[in-house]
């Protein structure tokens, strides 16, 4: 007796990535989950972030560079008169200094100078390569290489409340862009540096939160019920050829 091949799935699954999980760790527990290796991302959250990833099932990872290249939502916090190596909470803390009794008035009109077009120093630790070489490998040994400015637009950049030290915040970005650099660069235009303490996605190109499952949602569902969650690549990117 033969038996037809199991067909395997094939599509874009949104999940919620939870906080403290790297982005190879969702890929890892749904490879499990469904039992299949071919599976990737659209677009990486550090392990503090939340929110939006597009997960890229079977042969729906040919459109990996067509997803990645969609402009990103977030809603964040920065905490301002500490900054760590990292420009994130989970950096070390290089300088702590008080800060200045900054009005939101003032605040708004700084960040209003993030608006647009412009070139966006990357941070050393970072999965960018140079030389083959991950820069934050060379962070961890202490080292800093001159990086080159990565150009970036900012559509928006909105406050949302600042109870000080603390500032909560809309950005709306295209890729590539480092949300962690844009938290440093504003506590540095407003003279008491600052850290990227929480950050969340919120959207991924045309996807959005409310799409999504978490990760112990989709570990709990059955594998039929999972497919139907499942977007077509042929919706997820329309140009793609078939």
């Amino acid at each position: 007796m033969s038996f037809a091949p199991v067909k395997e799935m094939e599509g874009v699954l949104l999940v919620d990535k939870p906080q403290g999980l790297t982005s190879h760790d969702v890929v890892y527990r749904l490879r499990r989950k469904l039992s299949m290796k071919k599976i990737g991302h659209a677009g990486t959250l550090d392990p503090m972030a939340t929110g939006v990833l597009i997960m890229l099932i079977g042969k729906a990872t040919r459109i990996s560079q067509y997803l990645m290249s969609v402009d990103k939502a977030y809603e964040g916090e920065a905490t301002f008169g500490v900054v760590t190596d990292s420009q994130d909470a989970e950096g070390e803390v290089l300088t702590t200094v008080p800060v200045p009794p900054l009005t939101e008035a003032q605040v708004r009109e700084v960040m209003k100078g993030f608006l647009g077009d412009q070139y966006q120093i990357p941070p050393m630790h970072s999965a960018i390569k140079v030389d083959g070489v991950p820069l934050y490998k060379m962070a961890r040994k202490g080292e800093e290489i001159e990086r080159e400015p990565r150009f970036i637009r900012v559509m928006a950049f909105e406050l949302l409340t600042f109870t000080p030290p603390k500032l909560t915040f809309r950005l709306l970005c295209t890729k590539g862009t480092y949300v962690r650099t844009v938290a440093h660069d504003l506590g540095q235009k407003l003279g008491c540096g600052a850290h990227l303490s929480a950050l969340r996605r919120t959207a991924s190109g045309k996807f959005g939160i409310a799409q999504c499952l978490t990760l112990d949602e989709i570990e709990a569902l059955p594998l039929p019920e999972i497919e139907k969650r499942l977007i077509p690549v042929y919706e997820a990117a329309p140009r793609v050829a078939q």
